[in-house]
């Protein structure tokens, strides 16, 4: 997929991946439109990518919404030829003390979140023959995490959502892809770092977090190669394509770390 010249929306894009995965595009010669939920920061990221972007507040969980802003971005900018669903933040912590409403929260934000915008999208493409899908969800869709119980089932929610799209559509000329991003740098990282109980904290000690525009970089390259799994570092590339006996080997070293933790405690 060659970006130049096509119309590339990306969700949660005022900040994180989101963010320099819309400046990477508008670099390759993509016109870029922003979907974030707060005006002020979307224009701040408008200005900062240095382009003609264009962009239209909306949240993610609000079909009605999305479908709007979608809708003013296409009467601007043409029709999607790539949609790229970045909007997430985790909310880590015990499974037997997180309440209710997180869990429902998690899954609005991370998995309607992008079945919306892909739903905005999507007839468009169909009638034309051609688009892109790209969802972003997260090395702890490939495995459960610990202090994840909430996020994680959202994010393997992503990764079946894309699986089943491009099981369905490929055929019909899309490409749908999905990346697995690992611990990035970014606001929202440094948020989730606050409630992460010890015990994940010491299972993801030993893996350095990666810089957003790092992981973006390497999104993007994904996307232009029309890769099915998108990965940024090799530990989740192993993860991604090595199957059971590296789901096996992650399980082992994660539970050792969370022993020793536990013991401790």
């Amino acid at each position: 997929m060659d970006l130049a010249g096509k119309h590339v929306v990306v969700t949660g894009a005022s900040q994180g991946i989101g963010l320099e995965v819309a400046r990477i595009a508008t670099e390759r010669g993509a016109t870029v439109s922003l979907v974030a939920r707060t005006e002020a920061t979307l224009a701040d990221a408008a200005t900062a990518i240095g382009s003609e972007a264009a962009w239209a507040a909306a949240d993610v969980t609000d079909a009605p919404a999305v479908d709007r802003a979608f809708a003013e971005l296409t009467t601007r900018n043409g029709p999607c030829d790539l949609l790229v669903t970045c909007a997430g933040v985790a909310h880590p912590g015990y499974f037997e003390d997180l309440d209710a409403s997180v869990f429902r929260a998690q899954m609005d934000l991370l998995y309607f979140g992008t079945l919306n915008a892909v739903r905005a999208v999507l007839p468009a493409m169909l009638e034309r023959g051609s688009g892109g899908l790209v969802g972003v969800a997260s090395g702890a869709a490939l495995v459960g995490v610990f202090g994840y119980g909430a996020y994680a089932p959202a994010k393997f929610a992503v990764r079946g959502l894309m699986e089943t799209l491009r099981a369905e559509y490929a055929h019909r000329g899309l490409y749908v892809g999905c990346a697995f991003p690992g611990d990035t740098l970014t606001p929202g990282f440094e948020a989730e770092n606050l409630l992460k109980p010890p015990e994940c904290v010491a299972a993801s000690a030993g893996i350095a977090p990666k810089d957003a525009s790092e992981v973006a970089t390497a999104i993007v390259n994904g996307i232009e190669r029309e890769r099915k799994i998108i990965t940024a570092d090799r530990t989740t590339a192993a993860l991604a394509k090595g199957g059971a006996p590296m789901l096996a080997i992650a399980e082992r070293q994660m539970a050792a770390q969370v022993r020793k933790v536990s013991t401790r405690r």
